[in-house]
């Protein structure tokens, strides 16, 4: 099964083409923002991270920006600092550059000379880059090349009955055809981690997982606070979830049946491919940041009360499993798995038929969030969120 994306200089392969405006803080993110409104093919994320952060922080914050750059649906990179910030200019020049050769350009306003200035040239480097974008061919390649992150948010019981296992089928045909998908939340193991690290490959994995919870809930607890507090949301309530517990065992069904191979750090790449956990917060935003500066090409968001949420260079595909929503939201959902409710599908064929769907958006089928323009991003930070 092949889709058609982009080689990049890397070695990685892209499903968008995206050149990417960079601010590496707050106070660059507006003139980044405006820069992208004014080039076609342009996009930029809202950083409200990069200076006035303690060390931690501000090395999370400028891994999670060199690793979005990185990810393969970037052409290339206008990168945009304001000059007296944490994560300075020439030490994230470096640090993308540690992670891939492709195009790189940067610019600091303090000595472009304000704002204007800083546009004007900004928009001059990223035509050119936008024109050598064009210029790229799409190629086909197998689906081994994909990484598909999964995320849930917006949860109902429709999520655990039907659109996380639906999802968790797909992982498992990814990981069978050679592919990797990436499995998140941390926050959403809390009660069934014992079950998930029973799926770890080796022993070491299956400590990592329950390590990964443990930590996660002994910080929250360091500033007085308490996960559950936090979760379920008002909103899971409202859908029918009572505990934490419970929509974690709803959670875990995304990541399918497959041996869990790798635990990486939030943002972190992974090296082999297969069923990966990634170490996120449950803030959907938050977790989609992670995984695509981890580099994912595709997501796979599923949902029962209803999301709008995007990304702004990885296709987010919206799935859901209660009707109702996707008939009432279908300016954002992507993919109904509600026939599984209804006893008219099984899991195995929506599974069938969302890989196909993922299929289509990698080779350039667009997503509801992508028609709407959504560049939602969250950076994780030491006193995380849950």
């Amino acid at each position: 099964m092949n889709f058609l994306g982009y080689k990049r200089p890397d070695g990685k392969v892209g499903v968008r083409n995206h050149v990417l405006i960079l601010p590496t803080c707050a106070c660059s993110s507006e003139t980044c923002r405006m820069v992208a409104a004014q080039v076609q093919g342009a996009t930029s994320i809202v950083n409200q991270n990069g200076c006035a952060q303690v060390k931690g922080d501000l090395e999370l914050t400028k891994q999670v920006l060199a690793g979005i750059a990185a990810n393969p649906n970037v052409y290339g990179t206008v990168l945009i600092g304001l000059g007296c910030e944490n994560a300075q200019p020439n030490d994230m020049e470096e640090l993308i550059k540690s992670k891939t050769n492709k195009p790189l350009k940067k610019l600091v306003i303090q000595e472009e000379g304000g704002t204007n200035n800083t546009i004007k040239r900004a928009k001059e480097l990223a035509n050119i880059m936008v024109q050598e974008a064009a210029k790229v061919r799409k190629e086909e390649f197998h689906v081994s090349e994909l990484i598909v992150g999964t995320e849930c948010g917006g949860s109902d019981p429709t999520s655990g009955i039907a659109s996380n296992p639906v999802v968790g089928n797909l992982s498992d045909r990814l990981v069978d055809l050679g592919g990797s998908s990436i499995l998140s939340e941390t926050t959403e193991f809390v009660g069934a981690e014992h079950i998930l690290a029973q799926r770890g490959a080796t022993p070491e994995i299956k400590e990592q997982i329950l390590h990964i919870v443990k930590r996660y809930e002994d910080h929250i607890k360091a500033v007085g606070e308490s996960l559950r507090e936090g979760n379920p949301a008002p909103g899971n309530k409202a859908g029918g979830i009572t505990t934490l517990e419970e929509k974690s065992l709803g959670c875990i069904h995304k990541g399918g049946h497959r041996p869990i191979v790798k635990v990486v750090e939030y943002a972190e790449h992974p090296k082999k491919k297969g069923l990966v956990v990634m170490d996120t917060p449950g803030y959907d935003i938050a977790s989609v940041t992670g995984m695509a500066a981890g580099g994912c090409q595709v997501i796979v968001f599923t949902t029962g009360r209803g999301t709008p949420t995007g990304n702004a260079i990885v296709p987010v595909i919206k799935i859901t499993g209660n009707k109702m929503t996707f008939e009432n939201m279908k300016d954002n959902m992507d993919f109904d798995v509600s026939p599984v409710i209804q006893g008219e599908k099984t899991i195995e064929e929506m599974g069938e038929e969302l890989l196909a769907e993922v299929v289509e958006v990698a080779s350039g089928k667009v997503t509801k969030a992508e028609t709407l323009g959504f560049n939602d991003t969250a950076i994780s930070r030491l006193c995380n969120y849950v």
